[in-house]
Parts: structure tokens; sequence; C-alpha cells
């Protein structure tokens, strides 16, 4: 098979919940575990970190895995979805999993797997512990798929868990509660290994306090720790914080939401400290200067790990910018950050999948903007159609387009130097979108 065979082969002939939603999802590790078996446990041959939360757990894995490697480790970074390529998902030090490796993974494993009939994602978590254990990465960053307790990536053993935050969504596979998504999520705690937790609620609060109880893990808050003594968002893009413990750092991922992740990333950078991550790279006795890495490390974040779609500028004149915030967690702030954006006339490009709270998301929307409502390319798209409809009931103004690239073209007609065009709701909007740039 080719590679675009190959990849077919893995979209359309494997069960997936990025495609089909709750038909594609399989709950449960007994696949996973029969792949780990027939590999020989990869995932014992290297070092992990797991990320799990609701919104953040992309950029906080990326923001871990660019400064592991400024350190000086090989690094595997597991992450979902892909914006662009399917290649995405499975790193090595910011170069994507060859071509040659997935193709071969597939022809060769076939036999195997195809009486299992796992899912997309169990599939491809077996082929990136499989790449990592294969090309000898010193250290991996795992990003759940889909809650934790039950995700397929919940066989590692890691040095650190973290969860970056909890909110309402995935409800119909998670639970209908913060208190009942705490308790999935909070299922990646593992035992006597110490756990960061992002945010939190009293509601979610006490569910990890237990749940670490039981298991002796050490809790560490990020809230609690008040690392981030104040941050500011600068005019060329980007955030300046001033910190505790590592004076001014400067981060390019520009969304005001990053402010929570780089707390969660600060407290664990904090306790891979402890552990001697940061002073001793690769087993060598030679320190570093941890400040430099870390301001090294995010001020390029994206040219090292290949991080896209975080409030990610496009274009100037008019200025373009995309984000994959796709739930009411991040519509809390997405929506506040675009009621402050200063501009001539603001357009968003927008689309949503059918299982999100669309009646919450919409609500969080500016009113003071133009909608160009579309869908992006999956069977979970909500009709651009309805959108309009349900944006009419908040008051909401735009037009409809069948595809992403006509409802971008029509908002760039006639914009000027001085507008703002957003393209967001659905990350295959987003990927849309990014696929047309290419």
């Amino acid at each position: 098979m080719t590679y675009q065979e190959t990849t077919e082969y893995l979209f359309h002939q494997t069960p997936s919940f990025e495609q089909q939603g709750v038909g594609g999802y399989k709950e449960g590790l007994d696949n996973s575990l029969k792949f780990d078996e027939h590999f020989g446990h990869p995932h014992e041959h290297f070092r992990c970190i797991h990320v799990a939360g609701t919104n953040g757990k992309g950029s906080v894995s990326n923001m871990i895995a660019a400064l592991l490697q400024t350190c000086g480790y090989r690094v595997g970074l597991y992450t979902s979805p892909h914006i662009v390529d399917f290649k995405e998902r499975i790193r090595i030090n910011g170069t994507p999993i060859s071509e040659e490796y997935v193709t071969k993974f597939v022809e060769d494993e076939k036999d195997f797997f195809e009486p299992l009939h796992p899912t997309f994602f169990e599939l491809t978590t077996a082929m990136a512990f499989k790449y990592f254990s294969d090309k000898d990465v010193d250290i991996a960053v795992i990003e759940v798929g889909l809650g934790g307790r039950l995700d397929c990536t919940n066989i590692i053993t890691p040095i650190l868990s973290i969860i970056t935050n909890i909110s309402l969504d995935h409800t119909q596979l998670l639970g209908n509660s913060v208190e009942q998504i705490a308790v999935e999520k909070g299922g990646i705690i593992k035992r006597g290994i110490p756990v960061v937790i992002g945010e939190t609620t009293p509601e979610t609060k006490s569910v990890f306090e237990a749940l670490a109880t039981e298991v002796h893990a050490p809790i560490i808050y990020a809230e609690d720790q008040k690392e981030i003594i104040s941050w500011e968002c600068m005019p060329e893009g980007g955030i300046s914080y001033v910190t505790k413990h590592y004076g001014e750092l400067h981060c390019e991922l520009s969304g005001s939401f990053q402010s929570k992740n780089m707390a969660t990333v600060l407290a664990a950078v904090s306790q891979l400290e402890k552990m001697g991550y940061m002073t001793e790279p690769q087993g060598e006795s030679h320190s570093v200067n941890v400040t430099s890495e870390i301001d090294n490390a995010f001020k390029n974040v994206t040219k090292i790990t290949g991080l896209m779609a975080r409030w990610q500028t496009i274009r100037k004149n008019p200025t373009v910018v995309c984000d994959t915030g796709h739930n009411p967690g991040a519509w809390e702030y997405l929506g506040k950050q675009l009621n402050n954006v200063k501009c001539r006339e603001m357009r968003i490009v927008f689309g949503l999948v059918e299982d999100k709270d669309i009646y919450t998301i919409m609500s969080l929307l500016p009113k003071n903007a133009t909608y160009f409502y579309t869908k992006g390319s999956t069977k979970r798209a909500f009709p651009e159609t309805s959108l309009k409809i349900f944006g009419e009931q908040f008051g909401l103004k735009g037009d409809c387009y069948p595809t992403v690239e006509e409802a971008y073209q029509a908002a760039l007609q006639g914009a000027t130097s001085e507008d703002f065009i957003f393209i967001g709701g659905s990350t295959y909007v987003v990927a849309d979108f990014m696929k047309s740039r290419i």
C-alpha cells in the first residue's frame, strides 16, 4: 500500500470517535493490552509523562515536550487529533513519524490486529508506543485521547501525571457532571506517581483528593503554587510572564487562556526539577540553566514541536487567526478574547460538530461580529443552516457556506487591513482551513 492508501485504510476501516462520534468509541483496555503484549511492552522501554484534561492538554503537552527537547532529551510526543496530516500525531523531537513506518506497520501487523477489530485510536496508540520504543526515545509526552480511566493510553506508568482542567464535554461518554468527568480523567492518577492539577473547582478538587489519597499519589495544584506573578499579551504576539522562580519568560502561544496552561506547565517543571530531569539530561552530569532553557523552549514551541492552531496568526492585513477551541470551556476564554480584539470589523468563519453543547457555545460568541457559518469535513458536522438559526436566537448575523474554503473566501472579500477574521468552533473547520493553505 502507498501511504495515502494506508491512511485511508486507517480512517475508514477502523472505527473512529473523531469521525463517527459515540459509535466509534470503544470502552476498555483489552485491545490495548493485547497490542502491548504482542509488541513486547514497548512503553516500558522509555519514560512517560501522561497529560489529560478537558482543554489545554495539547498546548501543555507540546510545551513540556519542547522544554525537554531543549534540555537535550530525545522526546516522543503523541497528541490528537491531527490538523493536516496523520503523521502529526506521532513525533520525535518535532519530526513526524515517517510515511514508510506507518505503511510498514499496517502491512506487517494486519494479520494480527484485524481479528481484534481495533478502533482507530487503539491502533494509532499501539503504533506510537512501538515507534517510540524502536527509535529509542528517552521520554515521551503522551496526551490522553478521551477521558483517562479507560483511554487506551492508560496502560502506561508515567513519571508524572498532569490533568489540566475539567469542564463539561463528551458528556454522553464521560458523565453529565464535572464530578463524574473528574473521576474519568482522574483515572490516570497512578500509585505513588505525582500528579499536577492545573485548575479545580470545589467539586473536582474533592474528587482528585480522594483518588490521589487512595493510591498515595502526591498531588500538586498549580493554582496554589502562584508561580505566575503577572502576564501581558505582547503587541507583536505571544505573552510575557513574570514568574516567582524563573524570572521573565516569553511564550509565543498567544491565547489569553494560555496563562492557565503556563501555570500548569511551570508546576510540572518544578516537579521535573525535583526528579532531576532539568539538571541531568540523558544521564550526563552537567547542569542546565533552567530559566534560559524554559524561555528558549517557550519562545519557539511551534518550531520545536510543530504545534498548530492555538490562536495562530495566519496572515496580516487583514489579520487572520485560527484556534481549535471547540467546547464551552474553551469558548469561555475565546469569546472574551475575541471581544477584546480591536478592529474595524470582525468576521468569524464558524462551524461545530453535533455532539457539542451548541446553545452554551453560541451564547459565548461575540455579538458584534459577522458570521460565515460552515461545516468541517466530518459526518459529525452540525449543518451550517441550523447554526444560522441558532445564531439568530442569540442576535448573531451571518450567512451560510457549504465548505470552509468558501466561507473563508467570502470573509476575505471586501475585508480591509483593519479587519479581523477568526476561523474556529471545530477542529475540523480549522483542519479544512489549514489544509487549503498548503
